[in-house]
Parts: C-alpha cells; structure tokens; sequence
C-alpha cells in the first residue's frame, strides 16, 4: 500500500527523509486530557532516491516515462522480496501527519453509516460497581466523587474522608482503601513520582486534596495471581496545608514528577514540591504558587461591580513533550504555562473566550454553534510526536472541536521544549456530525453549509452535540463526547468519532490532500458519566508526526486501544475496531455473493485494491476479531466469513499492469517493466504489518549483571516472536493451500490461460514477486524457530564460546539480516555449532540435538550440518579412545568418512578445528586429504587452475577462487612443518617406526593428489621456505608444469627446471632451459649467460633417450652458435675494459650493454669491433657470420697485423712484434678452426711473408712464419704449394734476388714435409707429390734461387725422396 504524497509533485533528487526522533513516552496514567505517545522502536531513514509505488502508479496513468532508468538489479528473490518489505515499510512511515489533514479551515466529514460493522468502536462489557462500594456509598455524610485509574484497571471512589479502590475487571474485587485522616476529601489524582525520592517499587503516587491539605499516599502494583494488577498503598508522610483553597484539580508531570493543583477559591496554579529529606530552609513538602494575585481573572473589574463569583481552574493538562501546562477556567478563558527547570512554570499565553470566538472570525461567518453563549467544556493537549504545529483541542459546549495552533518569534514550534509559544490561535474547526434524526443527505443539501474549496460542503448547523457535558481526546484522534439531555439529566449519550486512517492514507483523488475523515457512533450509556481513561497502552505507530497516527500498520502488530467509561452503574469498556475487524464484519453480515461483492466493491472504492486484499487476507488468515455473546473478544472463525475473505482476496486481487511506453528503453528487461497486482502489494503490506516490530530490531542486547556476569537478551519478547511466527504460518498455509488459485503461483499450467505476449511477461513478472515473498515468508518462520532455539538454551554460554568477531556480528545482527543475508545465516549456523557442542559438551546426544535443531529450523541446521555434527563427535570419541588404539583409528577414518561428505558445506573454522583435532592425533594424511576434499569441493569449476594459467590477472574474479582454496592448503602446510619436526628415526629394530608409516601415508596422499593448484601452491611454499632440493626430489608432472610457468617469472624456477631435467636424465630438455636462460631478459652477467651456454652445449651433446639425432644436433648447432657469439661479446667486453680511449662517462653504459644479454653480430661489428680496430674480433665474427667475401677478410688480416705490430713496438720491454703477430695468427687459426673462409692459407702466408720481410727481417727465426702455420697444423703441401706460387708470380717484394727467401721457406717446408711423412708408406703424401715437390726443388736450383749450403740441402733432399720413391 502506499500513501500519496500531500503536497504537490516537484522533481526533486530523492525523496524527503525522514528523520527519527527519540520516543518520549513516559509511564503515567492516561487521562482524558492528556494523550501519551507511546514507546516504539524508530525505524531507519528512508531510502534515499526511493520513489513510492503510488506515484510510480500516476506517471504510469499519465504516460509519462523517466527521463533516466538504471540498468536492472540482479537480485536474489529473498533479496527481492526484503527490498519491497522494506519499501512497504517506508510507505507506511510515510502516513500523513496530523497537520496535513487538519490544516486550516473547516471540516465536518464523517461516515455515519447504520451498519454496526462500520463502528469505529465496539462495546465489550459492563463491569458493575461492586456491592461493597454501595455499602460504603450508603454511609454517606458529607460527598461521593468517582474517577478511573484505567491504566491500572482499577476504579476509585471518595466517600467523605475515605478513599476505595478496587480492581474493576475482577467478578468480587478487593477494596484497597485509604482512611487516615479526618477530612473530606476533594480531589484526587494518580500521577508519577519523581525519579529517585522513593523506593524503586512506588511506581505511583495517589495524590489526596481534603479540604486542610494534599497527602501523598505511595502506590506500588504486581501481577496478580488471578490476572490483572494488584495495588498496594504506602504512607509517605507527606502532606502540605491547603485550608480554605478548595483543591479541585490536580495534575502531575509523567516526564519530571512536578505535581500542580488548583482550587475554587481562586485562579492561580499551585506546585507541590516533594524531596526524599528536609533541608535547612525547606521540608519535604512545600507549596508554590506559580501566578499570584495578578492573575486571579481575566476580564478587568470594576470597582463598584456586582460582586461576581470567582474564577477558578476546572481541568489543568500537561503536554510533557513540549513542556507545556494548560488550564481553563470557569470562565473558558485558557492559560499556556512553559515548564522549566528549579521550579519554575512561567505563563506564556492567556486567551479569553472573547479572544478566542475573535480568532474563529477569520475562519468562518458567524454561526449559532460558535457564540459568546457557548462555554470550553474540554481541553486536550496534541503531544509533538502526534502534531508539530497543532498543539491543544478544545470541545465546546456545542460540540465543536478547536485544534489550536501555537508559535513563537520564531515561527512554529517542532516538539522543541525548550523553546515556549508566544501566541496561539485556532487552526481548525470540527463540527458536529449530522443530527440523527435526519437523514444524513438532508442535512448535507440544507443551506448552513459553507464551501471548503471543494464540492462537498461543511454542516455547520448540526445540533447534534448540543449541551456537551464533558469530552475526550486519545491519540491518535479517538474523540468520545458525552451529551446531557435536559430531559434525561442522569444519564449521557455518548457520541465516539475515530480517524478513518485508511481514507486518509488513500484521498479520493491522486493529487488532493487527504480530508480529516471520520468513523462515528452514538452510544446510550443508561447513566450518568463519571470519568473515561485508556485502559491499554497510549497509540503510537511512530515516534515523529509522519506515520505516527497510522492506524492500518500497527493493527495486527499491537494490542488495539480499549477505553473504559466509568458511570454511577458501573464501568464499560470500548474496543477499537481495526479495518481487517471491519471488513470481517462487513461480510459477515453482508448477505451472500451480491453483499459480498457489494462491501468489497465499497472497500476498493473508499481504500483502494491493495488494501482491501491485504485485509481480505488477514481475515482468512484469522486476524479478524469480534466480542462473542459472552463479551470475549474473540478471533471470527466462521468458515464462510473465512470463504468469503478467501474469494475476495482471489477474484479482487487486481492484475499485474505492464508499461508499455517502457518497453522502447532496452536497457531493462521488459518484465522489469512490470508493476506487479493489487494482490501482490496486498501481501507485501499483510507481511509487512506483521513484521515490522521486529523486521529492524537488533537480535539480542548484551549486559551485565549486578555480579558482573554477561547477560544476553532478546530485544523482542519471545511471546512476540511466537505470535509472528504463527501468523506467518498461517499465512504461508493458506498461500500453499490456495496457489492453484493465485495467479503467480499457479504454476506452469497458468501460462496456458494467456492470451498475449503482454499478458506472458506480466505473469512471469507476478510470479517471480510473489514467489520471492513466499520464499520469504519461509524463511522468517524458520528465523524466529531458530531465535526462539537459541534463547531455550543458556544463551550467554552460547555466546562466550564465539570468536570475538562472530561475537560483535551477533551484537550489530538485526532480525532483516537473519532473515535476508548471507552473512546472517552464516552467523546462525555458528550459534547452531555453539549450541550443538554444548549440548555435547554436557552430555547430550548430537543425533538428538541436531535432529532436534533440524525440525525446528532446517536451513539452520541441513542435513549436512547433521553429518558435520556427527563427525566432530567420532572426533571427540576418537581423542577420548587415543589415536594409538584400534578403536580411535577407526573414529578418525570414520570421521574423515563423514566431513568428506559434507566437504562442500564446511566452514573454513570447521574445517580448521577439524584439521587441528587430526594434528593432535597424528592423523597427518587424514588433515592432508580432508583439506584436499575441501579445497576442490570449494572451486569445482576449477576456476583457479584457469586463472594460474591465464597468469594470474589482476582484478578477475577467479582470484577468489584461488584465495579460498589456498586458505585450505594453508592448513596442509601446517601440517606438513608439523610432520617435518616430528621424529625422523624411520627403523627400529629392523623394523619401520609409526612415525615413519604416518610419514609416508601422510606424503603418499600429497604426492597421489591430482590438484595441480595445490601441487603448485605447495612448490611455492617450499621455495619460500628455502626448500627448492624438495622439489628436485619429487618425481611429478606437476614440478615439471610448475617450473615451465614459472621460469619466465623467476631465474630460481628455471634453474631449477634445468637442474630437474639433468638429475632425471633429460639433458635434451635441461640444454634447451639453459639455452632459454641465455637468451633470456633475465638480468644476468654475460659470463653467466656463457655458463650457461656451456652447460647446455654439454647437455646437448649428452643422449637423451626419445630425442632424434636430427634434433639434437639442431640444438647443438645453435647452443654453440650462441657460445661463440657471446665468447665474441666477452672479447670485446674485456678488450673495452682496458681500452684507454674509452672515457669514464661512457664506460659504464658501454660495459652494462655488453655485460648482459647476448648482442647480435652486425650490432657487435659495426658498434664495437670495427669501430674500435679490433680486427681479430672482426675476423671471428666474420666467421660466426659465415661471412664469405675474400677481400674483407685479406684486408681485415692485413690490418690486424699492422695493428699487431704497431701495438709490440709501442711496447718497449715488451715480446718482439713477430712474436706478437705470430702468436695472434695461432691464438686466431684455433679458434676459426682453420677456416677457409677466414683463415686463407694463400692469402696469410704471403701476408706474413711480406711482413717478415719488410717488416721483420733478420729479427728472429728465420723461417717463424712456416712454423706458426706448421704449429697450426697446417698441411705441408698447402704451405709448399703457396710458396711455390709466390716464387713463380714475382711479385713485389719478392721478385729477382728477393725470391730466394721464398725459395728457403720452400726447401724448409719440404724438408719438414719429408720428415713427417719418412716413416710412413707415403712419401709426401705420395708419388705424384713427392715428384712436383722434387721437380720444384729442381727448378729453384735451376733458376738459381738456391745458393751455398741450401744447394747441398735440396741436393741431398731430392736424393732421399727419389730413393724412397724406387
């Protein structure tokens, strides 16, 4: 249900929130003057940005769509369902205040309808006067006086100086009488006393006037044990004088415990001031009089005036949330008094009734009602949780009701009680109802109407009220006026009027505010009227003026008002009729079908579709209530009332309404489009109103005893409790019995009643609102079961047993989030554990107590929260039997048994104590596997395999998956240092220790395990433990994973990835890691990179089994590729190291590139080794290149050489340059392996020997540069064939006589050549050799390049070849 808003549309960001005030309701009794609020619970502020079902409902009648719609919430139904309870509530909250419909202007409205079953209020009984009191009464002297004391249930009667009360609901009460003082008496009033001057147990204080002084008599009340209260008067010893002042009126302060009092003698206000001791200048008693003489009257006097009576106070009110006193006088004059602290009461305002008919002049023309010969026969205060501008009724003597207005300087007042009115007017003006014996359609077309802006007119002219005695007012507007006929002067018509919340929740019109509408009945009471008081608790529905006179929201959640009467017969009592007992009385007599759909059609027209389904189904489920022939008030159980609830829930439960200009926006889905029925507001508000005093109210409240010790209780009564819960059951009963009715919970079936697409969406959109708040009510019924559990128990051992966080959670835990969240229920599952392992703890059976729990609550306590239960006990049997013994082995396998099947539902705390249990006893494979089955249980998408895989990205959600489990294998790891630090002696005796067995079971189940997250978040734990030889050890394809995922992250995996392959023989693998780390961006030294590269080369050339030839040699090729490289790489790091032409500002940068990865050729050519002159660098580069121009690599020679010799002759102590030059060709010819593309036989021998010779002639041996070639192993026929070209193509400088020094090197040559080969078969390699090189030889003697001894040599060579060629 919703309530229109009351002042015009404006688009606001957000709606207007409403905040809370504090509860002011004080204990006191209830007087026909003053209304008391009572104490409710404050609900949180409204939700911000919210709009109400109501206006959504306009904009849709209007066509009009919002400008921006959100995207639509995914939500949970129970999720659902509690976002339109907690809207529900906030509508509720949003019911008019007072000031809305009783704002300035004139009103006459009400609904005199002849059937009973429209009553505002219900007689219940008539409690006679007791035969006692009439002996008493018979006794008489002097004067009677009666009065109520409602709030108690007693009644009390004066009889001269006697006072008697008695309990007026019992059959044959007790008189409790009070007689100790001699004079008659003359007021008397029950009032609360001020905190701290008595005994806790004097709860009141029966304040006595006689006609010498006040007493003040201690009342203290019980339970009685037949029912009701029973009152018990103390002495206090307390009393003031008061002769001659007449006392009349007494009032008392509920909020301070100050006690005024006036008397007929005079005008002047009076307090009596009471302490518990006396001091220096002032007793326990003293008496202040608050006005003086000044203010004896109001209307000025003449000096020769007729001498008149006296006016005097005759009823005093106390507004104690204003801190407010009012009076009126014999004369209607009315006072305002602020009161303040230290005694004070200062007037604020004084009104006439001249001032006040004045005042009515600007509302309204003259009328007979309102006129100087009426008299103010009434006062009732408005309290500021009822009204923030209104602050005062009066009833005149006519029957109008003033509500009058109060302000200050600045403006009007909102409850502040600090803050005292200045002036008051009157704001609004009630007239009577029409007369009752004239039709209610004649008196609206008889010409006293004035228009009130609308089309209905006001009746001014009602006589109906006429010679009111005396009126009532009770919050939140109950109105009881008693008429005295001149005919009938001992006995009272009773006229009683109560707001018609639901109309004033619903105006006719959408954009009207709502009209002050009344429900009316006329009472003939037989007798006179003594006094009227409320006889339950003051009516609050809320602690602020929006929503407090909501009447329809607390009807099933709060006892409803009863208001006792007391005549000079006896007392009668009045029940306040509630919409839903309405309605049931309405069918009931409504007279078949045609009646029925008559009154419903009359409760749809007045208070919409939504609220009359949500009373219909209130009164089939019972709510309905009635007073029985017998004056019980009884709930109305008469099956065809309940049939016809039934039917009208059903048939006039309205359709869902789809928004078709909606649809264009594609953002929502279309059944987010859908504005669910009448019917499924309905039962939202029938939950809503059943809930709401405990829907937002914290679970349990802790504190401390006076001893100190914790106590823990709950801040709903459990009676309360258990009154929701049956009404939900009854709810939930009829929902299941009658779904095949309901459209939305028909099932499937219903949709083959549709007749349209539109139609299609609408009843999926109804289903899925009134499934969520089936769901709903299912899961409040077991919430409370579970509450109601928990306080059977002995709470606070409960609550000691819980963690400190779970502890704070309990403390914050409203009843919403038991019944509504995830965290909710997960904290009632702790307590059920807390509940169960005291149960155990004490000796219980867990079978019993959790089957127990399970009944009562099941989603509290599942099956499977059985069989964790089960487990923890085999585990408190096995630690009672010793995990040594046969019989506590089996527990242990038993219980793993068991928490491997419910391994999905473990709790992380569960699972915690479990594995802690299993440490305990040494059951190591037992904690290992439970965690295992945990783990993947938790994650059985193995989602976070997948994000290991993927590279952990940041932000996934799969994270969470992998936290949750990690927080698993954490406990393995436990486990594991705990295994690890136990005793590693593995025999004894030839035989192996229990330590050992466990040892290996334990690691039999983690190296078994097929989790490859836990594999891998082990081989993480081991390397943060400083254990990487573990991993070296375990034979798994898991490490092997691991370590390739990993060694792109870290150095330390590859190397152990590499040092893996090599311990298990994979050297193939282990060369290809090395090579990878080579290449690798790694921050590595080059020598660590050539380290590597060296490893692999010897891994490479190693067998490995399952690698083809043809890979291994492709692998070797390119690890020895790469070691050359970078073999070049470090040459030229090295040389740059001790180049003086390289500056110390480009040092380090030169050095940090080359000393790290592994450059590429052309880079380290022209950046490095050609810039620099390193030609012998060049010259292997030119190798590792494969670098095949011949005129390059000659000049790059020629250079080196040159550079070779220029370096040895800067050197002054240094190794001839021959030397040098010779030892570099050797140091070049290994490395380049005699290449023929870089070490040219026939280019390098001419060079070197040009060089000798004009370089180095005469310097050293004479034929060093054969023998550095020769000391290469450089082939003699080569060499000698070189020689011989170069005798033969004279070329500079070896031309003419210069020839002979080739001509030496050749007969050196072939001398060389004939000694290596003199032992073998083959002379020179053979006989076609052997003859050119004699041949040579004898055309360099011929030509005479040979002279002196080398003739004799070749001679003598030539001779020695030719005879080992015969």
């Amino acid at each position: 249900m919703s309530y229109a808003a009351q002042t015009p549309q404006r688009p606001l960001p957000g709606a207007y929130v409403q905040t809370p005030v504090a509860s002011r309701y004080q204990a006191g009794p209830p007087r026909p003057s003053f209304p008391h609020a009572s104490s409710n619970p404050s609900y949180q502020q409204l939700q911000n940005g919210f709009q109400s079902a109501q206006v959504v409902q306009q904009s849709l009648q209007q066509g009009g769509q919002a400008s921006a719609k959100p995207p639509a919430e995914t939500l949970s139904p129970i999720q659902r369902a509690s976002k339109v309870i907690n809207e529900t509530l906030d509508h509720e909250l949003r019911y008019p205040d007072l000031d809305t419909y009783i704002g300035q202007g004139l009103s006459s409205e009400y609904d005199t309808s002849a059937q009973p079953a429209w009553a505002p209020f219900q007689k219940v009984k008539m409690y006679p006067i007791p035969d006692k009191i009439f002996e008493q009464y018979n006794r008489a002297q002097v004067s009677t006086m009666m009065g109520l004391f409602a709030d108690l249930n007693h009644a009390w009667i004066t009889i001269d100086n006697a006072c008697y009360l008695w309990d007026y609901t019992h059959p044959d009460p007790d008189l409790v009488g009070f007689e100790e003082q001699p004079n008659s008496i003359t007021a008397v009033r029950l009032v609360v006393p001020r905190p701290g001057v008595f005994v806790p147990s004097i709860t009141r204080l029966l304040v006595i006037a006689t006609t010498a002084e006040i007493i003040l008599v201690g009342v203290s009340t019980q339970n009685a044990p037949t029912g009701g209260l029973s009152v018990a008067l103390y002495q206090t010893r307390m009393s003031i004088p008061v002769r001659g002042m007449d006392v009349n009126v007494i009032e008392g302060s509920a909020a301070t415990g100050r006690i005024f009092f006036s008397g007929k003698c005079d005008n002047d206000v009076y307090e009596l001031t009471y302490q518990q001791e006396e001091k220096w200048f002032r007793g326990r008693c003293a008496r202040i009089n608050h006005t003086g003489k000044g203010y004896t009257t109001l209307t000025p006097s003449f000096l020769f005036a007729e001498k008149q009576r006296p006016e005097y106070t005759v009823q005093m009110a106390i507004d104690d949330s204003r801190n407010l006193v009012y009076t009126l006088s014999s004369t209607s004059a009315i006072r305002v008094f602020h009161i303040k602290p230290n005694n004070v009461l200062e007037m604020t305002i004084s009104r006439t009734l001249d001032q006040t008919i004045t005042n009515i002049g600007h509302i309204t023309a003259p009328v007979d009602l309102i006129s100087k010969d009426m008299k103010i026969v009434s006062i009732c205060p408005i309290s500021s949780q009822e009204a923030s501008k209104l602050h005062l009724m009066m009833v005149t003597s006519t029957g109008c009701r003033l509500f009058m207005s109060a302000t200050s300087q600045y403006g009007y007042l909102v409850g502040d009680p600090h803050n005292a009115p200045t002036s008051m007017q009157v704001q609004h003006i009630k007239f009577p109802p029409p007369e009752m014996s004239k039709p209610q359609a004649t008196q609206q077309q008889s010409s006293s109407q004035l228009p009130t802006g609308g089309s209905q007119g006001v009746n001014i002219s009602s006589r109906a009220l006429m010679n009111t005695r005396t009126a009532a007012r009770f919050p939140p507007g109950y109105f009881f006026c008693f008429i005295s006929r001149e005919q009938q002067a001992q006995t009272d018509l009773l006229f009683v009027s109560a707001p018609d919340s639901a109309r004033i929740a619903k105006p006719q019109e959408p954009s009207s505010l709502s009209r002050y509408s009344e429900l009316c009945l006329w009472l003939n009471l037989g007798s006179r009227a003594e006094d009227i008081g409320l006889a339950s608790q003051p009516f609050s529905a809320a602690s602020n003026p929006t929503g407090f006179a909501n009447e329809l929201a607390v009807q099933y959640d709060k006892p409803t008002a009863e208001v006792a009467i007391l005549t000079n017969t006896g007392v009668h009592t009045l029940r306040r009729r509630r919409l839903v007992d309405m309605f049931a009385a309405a069918i009931q007599v409504g007279g078949g079908a045609e009646g029925l759909e008559a009154e419903v059609k009359r409760f749809i027209r007045l208070y919409g579709r939504s609220e009359t389904a949500s009373t219909a189904l209130a009164v089939a489920c019972g709510q309905g209530l009635d007073v029985t022939n017998d004056s019980r008030v009884a709930s109305i159980t008469d099956p065809e009332v309940l049939e016809h609830a039934r039917t009208a829930f059903i048939e006039f439960g309205g359709k869902p309404l789809l928004n078709e200009n909606s649809l264009v926006d594609q953002s929502i889905s279309s059944i987010d489009m859908v504005r669910p029925s009448p019917r499924h507001d309905g039962l939202a508000t029938y939950i809503a109103r059943l809930v709401r005093s405990i829907w937002r109210a914290l679970v349990a409240q802790e504190s401390v005893t006076p001893t100190g010790g914790l106590q823990v209780l709950p801040t709903v009564s459990l009676a309360k409790l258990r009154d929701v819960q049956l009404d939900l059951t009854k709810l939930q009963e009829f929902l299941s019995s009658n779904k095949s009715f309901i459209d939305g919970l028909a099932g499937p079936e219903a949709l083959g009643r549709v007749t349209s697409k539109q139609e299609e969406i609408s009843l999926q959109a109804e289903h899925r609102a009134l499934h969520a708040l089936v769901l709903l009510i299912s899961n409040i019924i077991e919430g409370i079961a579970f509450i109601l559990t928990l306080f059977e128990e002995r709470v606070e051992e409960v609550v000691l047993t819980l963690s400190p966080e779970t502890r704070q959670q309990l403390r914050v835990l409203t009843y919403e989030g038991l019944f509504c969240s995830a965290q909710g229920r997960e904290l009632a599952k702790e307590l059920v554990k807390a509940i169960v392992d005291r149960n155990i703890a004490n000796g219980s059976n867990v079978e019993t107590v959790a089957e127990a729990l399970r009944r009562r609550c099941g989603s509290f306590c599942s099956a499977d929260d059985v069989v964790i239960f089960k487990a923890q006990e085999q585990l408190r049997r096995a630690a009672d039997a010793g995990s040594g013994s046969e019989l506590g082995r089996n527990l242990l396998n038993e219980s793993l048994r068991l928490f491997k099947q419910v391994s999905a539902n473990l709790s992380m705390e569960q699972l915690q104590w479990a594995v802690g249990q299993y440490l305990s006893m040494e059951f190591y494979a037992g904690a290992i596997e439970l965690a295992l089955n945990v783990a993947r249980e938790s994650d059985r998408g193995n989602r976070a395999l997948s994000w290991i895989q993927d590279g952990r990205p940041e932000g996934d959600p799969r994270a969470s998956s992998f936290w949750n489990r990690k927080r698993c294998y954490e406990l393995i790891h436990q486990v594991i240092t705990d295994l690890d630090n136990a005793s590693t002696q593995t025999m004894v005796d030839a035989q192996f220790t229990l330590a050992s067995k466990r040892r290996a079971e334990a690691y039999g189940v983690i190296d078994n395990s097929d989790d490859e997250v836990f594999q891998t978040d082990l081989y993480d734990w081991y390397l943060s433990q400083g254990q990487a030889d573990r991993l070296l050890e375990i034979q798994s394809p898991y490490v092997v994973t691991y370590l390739q995922r990993k060694k792109s992250e870290d150095i330390a995996h590859a190397d152990l990835l590499w040092k893996y392959y090599s311990q298990w023989g994979r050297h193939h693998d282990a060369a290809t890691v090395q090579l990878g780390l080579a290449k690798s961006p790694f921050p590595l030294s080059l020598d660590r990179r050539i380290e590597y590269l060296s490893r692999a080369k010897a891994n490479a050339s190693t067998y490995s089994s399952g690698v083809g030839r043809q890979n291994r040699q492709l692998l070797l090729h390119e690890v020895s590729d790469m070691l050359d490289i970078a073999n070049i790489q470090d040459d030229i790091l090295q040389r740059i190291k001790g180049d003086p032409r390289v500056t110390a500002e480009v040092r380090p940068n030169i050095l940090g590139e080359l000393d790290g990865p592994i450059l590429a050729l052309d880079y380290l050519f022209n950046k490095y080794a050609d810039q620099a002159g390193y030609y012998d660098l060049c010259i292997l580069i030119y190798e590792s290149a494969n670098y095949r121009n011949p005129i390059d690599i000659k000049n790059t020679w020629r250079q080196l050489i040159e550079s070779k010799h220029q370096e040895a002759l800067a050197r002054s102590n240094g190794p001839q340059p021959y030397e040098v030059v010779a030892d570099m060709v050797r140091t070049l010819g290994t490395r380049l392996g005699l290449s023929e593309l870089t070490f040219p036989i026939p280019d390098l021998v001419p060079l070197l020997e040009r060089y000798a010779f004009e370089f180095q002639r005469g310097v050293g041996p004479e034929h060093w540069v054969i023998d550095t070639f020769l000391d290469l192993q450089v082939p003699c026929d080569a060499l000698f064939n070189v020689l011989e070209g170069m005798v033969y193509n004279d070329e500079a400088p070896f031309h003419g006589p210069n020839r002979r020094v080739i001509a030496r090197d050749m007969l050196y040559v072939a001398q060389r050549w004939y000694e290596q080969t003199a032992r073998s078969s083959r002379v020179l390699g053979g006989t076609a050799d052997a003859e050119a090189v004699v041949a040579a030889l004898g055309t360099l003697m011929g030509n005479r390049l040979l002279v002196g001894e080398d003739v004799e040599s070749c001679r003598e060579l030539r001779a020695r070849i030719e005879m080992l060629m015969r």
